[in-house]
């Protein structure tokens, strides 16, 4: 399936946006929902063993002196831990022992139990080519301006603040970083969080509550999805980036109201992302915006993934499409991966933010964020923004850019199902059979590349996929012999399941009847 959105009254897209989401060949399906349900009656057998104690497994039952203990989890929700998570678990966890930068040095661990535990040989696996990390910008690293600038605030203001920003934490960098992010994102104000995760579910509460509507992408993160549950909303769910379901959602909260009593809701909030990290979609902003306004809702945006990592100045999803930044009512963000940092960000307008200042969670109760890491984030965004006075912020966003297209077209050239964005450095490659998770992510570090592998319940039970990160720390050659390593590896497992080549398509015109009949 290929999809693409051209224009409406106009230039609604100044640009083409091209998704490809490819249909699960019939037969890859049947064969791994078949593996999931060979390993699911081998699950049960292995427990039935362990019960008798004919197999002999002590971590995976419950010990003597616990068993008069009420258990902490169902018996079933480690069924899937205990027999299939267990037998790839080697892929995950596996520690590092420097900078997750382009290339990366891990420590080689062995197990002789079928992962239960591990033991560490004490040798280091040099030269590994990182495709796991979110480093779309390349600032982690431990040269350079940013590292030299985080280690002089160390030696100044130490590494913790020991307080919250209301009473004695509140620094004067921290202070010139929410300036410094206003600007950057062309607002009024923003606010600085010492953590992403907290960052959405710490503060939806703060904006919505009993008698809001809250209407949330089905692909949202849970940080999102924590943080609508948190707030007491009604929570409805429109599909992935379908501007007809979110339509379809809003005329009937218009039309209907609340239930039983039917009054207007209070306050009606979309919740999306830039890109969406487990398919690497980017967000249809302009017609979210268009039905934001037509609805009288607000919009909330998480650009977790697509701040630095879109748009020709490095803006996110809101440059990427040219688009108003006073037509997005909260901006969110984190530090954690253009910018080689850690923490979030609200941005809007100077009332929301001095309204979050008291109200939420994570501003009133959270320590300050660490010196050091406020430092690495000042001075990677000035990079950026050009205020440093090179051009190396601009080139890192060109390069991330290139690398994108070309990582991306290689691997639909080789025959494998990538889906999303051409242009979000979120590259998911379809693996789908259960087996064929572990045995990827094992092929590619014996090739001395790091990749990511995820499986149910992280995505459906039947789209198993490897996520690349692409950086623009990534150099052509390193793409090359990583892409070598893909195809062998793909030809090794038979990865290649797509049915044809992407053919760039027409534009098409914009039907202005789209957003008028929509059918139940």
């Amino acid at each position: 399936l290929q999809v693409h959105a051209a224009s409406r009254h106009g230039r609604l897209y100044n640009r083409p946006f091209v998704e490809c989401f490819e249909e699960t060949p019939m037969l890859v399906a049947v064969l791994t929902y078949m593996g999931y349900g060979i390993l699911t009656i081998f699950g049960y057998l292995r427990d039935f063993l362990r019960h008798w104690q004919i197999e002999r497994c002590p971590i995976a039952r419950e010990r003597e002196e616990q068993k008069d203990f009420v258990p902490l989890y169902q018996d079933f929700e480690n069924f899937y831990t205990r027999n299939l998570y267990m037998r790839i678990r080697d892929n995950w966890n596996r520690p590092i022992c420097s900078v997750p930068g382009a290339k990366m040095e891990l420590m080689q661990r062995l197990s002789h139990d079928y992962n239960w535990t591990f033991e560490y040989t004490g040798r280091i696996v040099q030269d590994v080519i990182n495709l796991g990390s979110y480093n779309y910008l390349g600032f982690a690293e431990n040269t350079g301006p940013c590292a030299d600038s985080a280690a002089e605030v160390t030696m100044k203001y130490g590494v913790g603040v020991a307080s919250t920003r209301q009473e004695t934490g509140n620094l004067d960098r921290h202070e010139e970083m929410e300036k410094l992010v206003a600007n950057f994102l062309g607002v009024e104000s923003a606010m600085a969080f010492g953590m992403g995760f907290a960052t959405n579910s710490m503060n939806i509460p703060a904006l919505a509550g009993k008698g809001c509507l809250i209407l949330s992408d089905e692909l949202n993160h849970t940080s999102l999805v924590l943080g609508a549950r948190l707030s007491g909303s009604t929570i409805r769910v429109f599909k992935h980036n379908n501007m007809q379901s979110l339509e379809k959602l809003l005329r009937e909260a218009i039309a209907h109201g609340q239930p039983r009593t039917h009054r207007p809701w209070k306050k009606i909030l979309i919740l999306v992302e830039g890109i969406y990290s487990m398919e690497g979609s980017i967000v249809r902003l302009p017609e979210v915006i268009a039905l934001k306004k037509r609805y009288k809702a607000y919009l909330y945006l998480d650009e977790a993934h697509s701040i630095g990592a879109l748009g020709p100045r490095g803006r996110g999803v809101v440059d990427y499409f040219g688009l108003d930044t006073c037509d997005v009512d909260v901006m969110m963000g984190t530090f954690t991966k253009s910018f080689g940092a850690a923490g979030g960000y609200i941005a809007g307008k100077r009332e929301l933010i001095e309204y979050l200042r008291s109200h939420s969670h994570s501003a009133v109760y959270a320590t300050s964020m660490s010196p050091p890491v406020v430092e690495q984030i000042i001075t990677s965004m000035k990079c950026i923004m050009g205020e440093d006075g090179t051009t190396k912020g601009s080139e890192r966003i060109q390069q991330l850019a290139e690398n994108t297209v070309y990582f991306r077209k290689r691997l639909r050239e080789m025959g494998f199902i990538i889906y999303g964005n051409n242009d979000s450095p979120v590259v998911p490659m379809m693996l789908y059979m259960p087996a064929k998770i572990g045995a990827f992510g094992r092929e590619m570090f014996k090739r001395n590349i790091g990749v990511v592998v995820v499986g149910f319940p992280a995505t459906p039970i039947i789209e198993s996929r490897a996520r690349f990160c692409i950086s623009a720390a990534h150099t052509k050659d390193m793409l090359d012999r990583a892409l070598s390593a893909i195809s062998e590896v793909g030809d090794l497992l038979q990865l290649k399941y797509s049915r044809h080549r992407i053919k760039p398509c027409l534009e098409r015109p914009f039907d202005n009847n789209l957003y008028e009949d929509i059918d139940d």
